[in-house]
């Protein structure tokens, strides 16, 4: 069976049938998610984007974060772009990607506009997320390393799904929207560092929703818009892979999701952790660090290895200065510190000369290795893997702490509504968000 079909098979799986863990974690993104769009509310991109918004116009069926109501596709690209603003959200490392901010914003905005219940928002962000990370896959590390941002390729098709889902799209209408969001998706790296990365995850949210819309008003597209003749994949990725192709639709790779916990790349956080479990190291200062050479998986060296960050966004993508800054006792977790001051810091700028970033393709994407060597002589080695599973009450608690840090009483009061979503409907949850 072609991929395309495996998705649509996907698309279209009862709601009784989606795996039960798979959902409950579904159900902890929504809230990440939200945390996460409401603290990006202030961010210059997102007051950009509801500006665009309000000269616009047009239905307003659809919550916009921080304020007002706009038509479905438009609240999806604020929405997505916004919540990636603060690069605080979840990454998926098979997909290599974020979910939740191209799905979530779709999903939401299809699910206020047509009247869903929550829950069945939640199943539709579920199954988008599964394709997403499907055709990510297929489209492989090729793909990522030949400059995309999966997060807006790969995450537009898991909003058109998403989207599709939602507005009850025949299989034949979910072929078109597929094929049709092959011609419009879109997004590179070479926008990380900028406010252009988070509006790669907006567009990718926009693009769901635009082409499972025209579909169901019976827009036709190519037949196989992901493997045929010139499709997506053949056209975007020079060593696509086929290895998604023959998964079950019952054994979700979405659990393998991940949350993240500092406020930056997420390919810096298991040395940020690395540092922050050696025991041998607490107490002391930069002063104290003769050196500091870290191994990473290679494809992370072209995401957060920049030397010498510029501003605060750049800062969040530098091996050598957050490694300065967890041994500091910066709270790399609080999104308010990363400003464009800290990008001139004395302090960091003379540690991060003792700072040595070395490709290790023995390790994974969620590894860190490292030796860091004291001025007395003393070796501490480092290492962490991010793939070691944390109990889901483990992380609920972590998220909830999360939220509470980035939004204060709305975080807890986000959890305190929608941590059970029995009787909500996706225009409870639009509106606080919008609040």
């Amino acid at each position: 069976m072609s991929l395309i079909d495996r998705v649509i098979d996907l698309a279209q799986l009862p709601a009784d049938r989606l795996p039960q863990r798979a959902m409950s974690l579904a159900r902890l993104s929504l809230l990440d998610w939200m945390a996460c769009g409401i603290a990006g509310t202030e961010e210059p991109l997102a007051v950009k984007l509801r500006m665009l918004a309000d000269l616009e116009a047009g239905r307003g069926v659809a919550s916009v974060v921080g304020d007002g109501m706009a038509p479905a596709r438009m609240a999806a690209l604020v929405n997505g772009a916004t919540s990636h603003a603060l690069d605080y959200d979840d990454t998926h490392f098979a997909h290599i990607g974020h979910l939740s901010v191209a799905i979530y914003p779709a999903a939401l905005a299809v699910a206020e506009e047509i009247d869903a219940p929550a829950e069945a928002m939640v199943e539709a962000f579920l199954v988008g997320a599964e394709a997403a990370i499907w055709i990510g896959i297929v489209l492989g590390r090729a793909h990522y390393n030949l400059g995309f941002h999966q997060t807006a390729t790969a995450g537009a098709f898991g909003a058109t799904v998403a989207a599709g889902r939602l507005y009850g799209l025949s299989r034949e209408q979910l072929r078109n929207a597929i094929g049709l969001c092959s011609t419009r998706a879109s997004g590179l790296k070479s926008q990380f560092g900028t406010m252009g990365k988070p509006y790669n995850a907006g567009v990718a949210a926009s693009n769901g929703v635009e082409c499972a819309k025209l579909a169901s008003l019976g827009m036709t597209s190519s037949d196989d818009g992901l493997e045929g003749m010139q499709g997506f994949i053949t056209t975007h990725s020079p060593a696509a892979e086929q290895a998604a192709g023959d998964r079950s639709i019952e054994s979700f790779i979405f659990e393998d999701n991940k949350y993240k916990l500092h406020a930056c790349c997420h390919g810096t956080h298991a040395m940020i952790e690395a540092l922050l479990s050696a025991d041998a190291l607490k107490g002391q200062s930069l002063n104290d660090v003769a050196a500091l050479v870290l191994r990473t998986n290679p494809r992370w060296l072209k995401v957060c290895d920049i030397k010498r960050p510029r501003t605060g966004l750049e800062v969040k993508f530098s091996y050598n200065w957050l490694a300065g800054m967890t041994i500091r006792g910066d709270r790399t977790g609080d999104d308010r510190i990363y400003q464009d001051s800290l990008s001139d810091d004395g302090a960091l700028s003379a540690f991060a000369n003792k700072v040595e970033v070395i490709e290790d393709d023995a390790l994974t994407d969620m590894q860190a290795r490292g030796v860091l060597t004291l001025k007395d002589g003393a070796k501490i080695k480092l290492y962490h893997d991010l793939d070691a599973e944390l109990p889901q009450h483990v992380l609920a608690g972590k998220l909830r702490a999360k939220a509470e840090a980035l939004i204060g009483a709305r975080g807890a009061g986000l959890w305190q509504a929608f941590a059970d979503l029995t009787g909500k409907s996706a225009r409870e949850v639009g509106s606080a968000f919008r609040k």
